[in-house]
């Protein structure tokens, strides 16, 4: 009899132990279960989108439309001279500077993008040009320079605050510094914008802690929580070492540029 009691519960142990990690199992793959079903809302994301005479949304069930002046809210040299935002380049530390023939002017940007991001079963690279928008209304570019040109040294073209023209069309390459160091309230952990594919970027830090391209996959982003998504989302960060702001391609399914 004894002998019976403890296999009975022996078996009990197991049967509980069995519904235990099924239980685990099913929670650790719940933050999985929402990028490929695309169930996390990031319109909760407009209201910091914060140059708001550049920048204007629209919403329906699908997707985010984001219309961009493409004007940043803070000085350059790539202003005309008489705009009282144009400043003269002055930074001691890059004596290679040199300006490119490109100019801010104003743009008609639209970005049409995911409402409900998810991870694409076939991921793309982004072309030439605007990938993504930043909370104030300037164009994320990615990693690669146009035609022959060398994108190293296209650094050397870039203002005080690491951006450029393409002909009329300003943006940023790399990490933003006014968002991440510079402006009132800068945040190197904050929320920089959105990319085509709906998913956020963030800046070079996570938790007080420098992001290095070590602690991200080959799309330059990783899945974990942030504090406007406290239950988790796939995530871009912008890091200090190239490809700087997107790896190898979206992560997501990209939406439309049209401008």
């Amino acid at each position: 009899m004894r002998e019976k009691k403890k296999l009975i519960a022996a078996l009990l142990f197991s049967i509980v132990a069995i519904m235990f990690m099924g239980c685990s199992e099913d929670d650790s793959t719940s933050s999985d279960d929402n990028l490929a079903t695309g169930t996390t809302d990031i319109s909760v994301l407009a209201d910091l989108f914060y140059h708001s005479d550049a920048v204007t949304f629209t919403f329906d069930d699908e997707w985010v439309t984001i219309r961009s002046k493409n004007l940043p809210d803070h000085k350059s040299m790539y202003y005309d001279e008489n705009d009282d935002l144009y400043e003269a380049y002055d930074e001691p530390n890059n004596p290679d500077f040199f300006k490119n023939p490109g100019s801010i002017e104003e743009q008609n940007l639209e970005f049409k993008i995911p409402r409900y991001p998810a991870e694409a079963s076939s991921k793309s690279s982004p072309s030439l040009g605007p990938m993504g928008v930043s909370i104030n209304s300037i164009s994320f570019f990615n990693q690669e320079a146009a035609g022959d040109d060398d994108i190293f040294e296209e650094l050397n073209t870039f203002d005080q605050y690491e951006g450029h023209p393409a002909g009329t069309q300003y943006h940023y390459h790399i990490e933003p510094v006014w968002l991440t160091q510079d402006m009132t309230g800068a945040d190197n952990e904050a929320f920089l914008g959105l990319l085509l594919d709906g998913f956020p970027v963030y800046g070079t830090h996570e938790d007080g802690v420098e992001i290095t391209n070590d602690d991200l996959d080959d799309y330059h982003g990783h899945f974990g929580v942030t504090n406007d998504f406290p239950d988790g989302i796939y995530h871009y960060h912008v890091t200090e070492e190239y490809p700087w702001i997107n790896g190898d391609a979206f992560y997501g399914n990209p939406g439309t540029i049209t401008q």
